[in-house]
């Protein structure tokens, strides 16, 4: 579990700056075989980072060296298409820890959310704020902090405020899942029965 928590994080950020992002294209369909979560980044994006002949094209973001970092900075409307949970296997498995956009296919966020995924909603002016600065600095860092529920641009010292629901906040800093959740639950239920007459 404890590799799992969130609480902060700074990092680089890789800059999608694409609009309408669907499932499809973040995994493709023909990739959806596997049971397992394990090598679906090796897919992310795959129609778009590789060529037919499975050589790279040059000119896509993830092929760049000059953009790394465990934040995906993605167009608005992200993850929107079909309701596969690969997407986020995708994303996780390649390294991203945040995904930030304006808006997010519900499904897609609460997927995100299960595979420890941190999706920050923000504004469309934030946003533009979060593509300039990379743009200009493609090693412009950024700062989350998930008990603040704060985007920071460290360059600028810009700070937006992000929602996120109380209970996917609380497993995401203890890095628990549904589970570890009801299990950390254990004692309080325990006592709460032996306090109980019968």
């Amino acid at each position: 579990m404890s590799d799992k928590k969130f609480i902060t994080l700074t990092s680089t950020a890789v800059p999608v700056a694409i609009e309408n992002i669907d499932t499809d294209q973040i995994i493709p369909a023909r990739f959806l075989k596997a049971t397992t979560r394990e090598g679906f980044g090796n897919n992310l994006f795959r129609d778009w980072r590789f060529a037919a002949d499975g050589s790279e094209i040059k000119d896509f973001v993830l092929n760049n060296p000059l953009y790394k970092g465990q934040i995906l900075v993605a167009g608005k409307n992200f993850g929107c298409g079909s309701s596969r949970e690969h997407a986020a296997w995708a994303i996780a498995d390649y390294g991203f820890k945040v995904v930030i956009s304006s808006f997010f296919a519900d499904i897609f966020k609460n997927n995100a959310l299960n595979n420890f995924i941190l999706p920050i909603q923000v504004s469309d002016s934030y946003l533009a704020k979060l593509f300039m600065a990379i743009d200009k600095n493609p090693s412009a860092a950024f700062e989350i902090n998930l008990e603040l529920q704060t985007i920071t641009i460290l360059s600028t010292a810009e700070t937006e405020h992000f929602d996120i629901n109380t209970y996917k906040k609380t497993c995401l800093i203890n890095g628990y899942d549904d589970i570890d959740y009801l299990l950390s639950l254990k004692e309080n239920v325990i006592q709460y029965e032996k306090s109980k007459p019968y």
